[in-house]
């Protein structure tokens, strides 16, 4: 409870409790228990207190009353569970003194949602408590959208005004120890439970204080459930587990939200348990499973611009910690020069993850990102490194109708006339684009079996003729 400070904040002098209330509406959607908000497809979330004005203005009276009411001193020694408790039960007796016609229901909705700004991230809260929300995207005070399912969907949800989202914002960065103001205003971080957060407030954002929280499953995902939701075919997901513990150095390759980092997850659920495994992050994602793994995550610079520590230096330093792998969770700056050395220094089975629409231009950008490490090297140099060092690309993509898939896997077979050569194995056949917006189509191997087919047997698997088989004459 040391940061209960930042965490406990009163609400700005909100309209009289007496205000008129506004005019209930009827909207799309059904009313939760919780209060929160409800989502019909087609249509925005709603929130469900009809009287928006009076519920703010009675909800601001009530966190007030609350405030006054709690020692502070006493707060801090109670733990997370016990001051939860506490705070429950004094909204509940603070709702019953105001002696309003409210039913039980409304009650507890407005007891909910003074917990949620005393103790959560006030209106967004309820989306946090969503499991199927990817993505809440707060474009300013009275714009929050959300990603469900690939795609994004307007809500009614808003703040009071921008002040209120400031507040929700410095409470959100609090949590995880940094600060946001005019001299710093961009954070990049992690909640708790994993979820990354990005804010950037004025004078950087011309339209107020912007926030974008990523969230991820409380489970991760497996290949089966890839293979149930479309997004690889049965043979692509053994190929890339055999390869994975064959110990082949892969990167994910695709776009902003196309799955890189949950398929990242997913392979590395493969590699051995006896493994000692070291992951390197900008902002800590990754989830593995196994019992020895060990996380490093980056370090932006202080307030008098000292202390960062940047991605390169971790790389450098996992090599002195006697890693089986390496797993950078996305190479995006001069770090990918070392990362290339490890690879061809022994460190085999290593996994990242890159920015690029393409296995070709996840190769160019590699290129340019080893340029930026400043070591003079020419053009055929560092192909050589990347033809030497990574065996397959696996290319992830986010669809027009929002559903993520593996549109390919691709092999790394050399270099021929300064060129690095590839090979297709696998590849997503889009066969038709419903009225509806609806993708069509399948997942189909090439009928050809990988040039780094040797490395396999050197682990002792066998690759199955069935893997590189297309059914139906593809």
């Amino acid at each position: 409870m040391s940061n209960l400070r930042d965490l406990l904040f009163s609400e700005q002098d909100a309209p009289p409790v007496g205000a008129k209330p506004a005019s209930s509406e009827h909207r799309a959607g059904t009313a939760t228990a919780t209060g929160s908000y409800s989502l019909t497809p087609g249509t925005a979330v709603r929130r469900s207190i009809p009287g928006s004005d009076f519920k703010d203005a009675l909800k601001a009276r009530i966190h007030r009353r609350l405030l006054e009411s709690l020692e502070l001193s006493s707060l801090l020694l109670q733990d997370e569970k016990s001051l939860t408790t506490l705070i429950e039960q004094t909204v509940q007796q603070l709702l019953a003194e105001e002696k309003l016609p409210l039913s039980a229901e409304q009650k507890q909705e407005l007891a909910n949602a003074v917990l949620n700004e005393t103790l959560g991230l006030g209106p967004l809260e309820p989306l946090l408590q969503d499991p199927d929300i990817n993505d809440i995207l707060v474009n300013g005070f009275d714009s929050v959208w959300i990603e469900r399912n690939g795609k994004l969907y307007a809500t009614d949800i808003k703040f009071k005004d921008e002040e209120h989202l400031l507040h929700v914002v410095n409470r959100v960065v609090a949590r995880v120890g940094r600060r946001i103001d005019e001299s710093s205003p961009i954070v990049d971080a992690r909640l708790p439970d994993g979820s990354r957060v990005n804010a950037i407030i004025p004078p950087l954002s011309l339209d107020g204080p912007l926030l974008s929280i990523r969230r991820f499953r409380p489970t991760p995902f497996r290949f089966e459930d890839l293979v149930t939701a479309g997004t690889i075919s049965a043979q692509m997901a053994e190929f890339l587990q055999l390869a994975v513990q064959s110990r082949l150095n892969i990167m994910v390759s695709g776009g902003t939200s196309a799955g890189k980092t949950t398929l990242l997850n997913v392979l590395s659920a493969h590699i051995s348990d006896e493994e000692r495994i070291i992951t390197i992050e900008d902002t800590a994602e990754l989830r593995l499973q196994q019992h020895h793994v060990l996380r490093l995550e980056s370090r932006p610079s202080n307030i008098e611009g000292r202390g960062a520590v940047p991605q390169r230096e971790l790389v450098k330093n996992a090599l002195r910690m006697r890693p089986d792998r390496i797993v950078v969770g996305e190479v995006r700056g001069p770090e990918a020069l070392d990362m290339l050395q490890a690879m061809n220094t022994g460190h085999e089975g290593s996994l990242t993850t890159i920015h690029a629409n393409s296995s070709r231009d996840a190769l160019s950008r590699l290129e340019t990102l080893v340029l930026l490490s400043g070591v003079e090297l020419n053009q055929r140099s560092i192909r050589e490194q990347i033809a030497s060092a990574l065996d397959l690309i696996v290319q992830v993509k986010r669809l027009p109708d929002g559903t993520r898939k593996v549109v390919s896997i691709t092999e790394i077979t050399g270099v021929q006339e300064a060129v690095i050569s590839l090979q297709e194995l696998y590849v997503f056949k889009q066969t038709e684009f419903t009225k509806d917006g609806k993708v069509i189509g399948h997942h189909a191997p090439l009928n050809l079996r990988p040039y780094v087919e040797e490395k396999f047997r050197d682990a002792g698997i066998t690759l199955p003729a069935s893997l590189f088989a297309s059914a139906g004459g593809d």
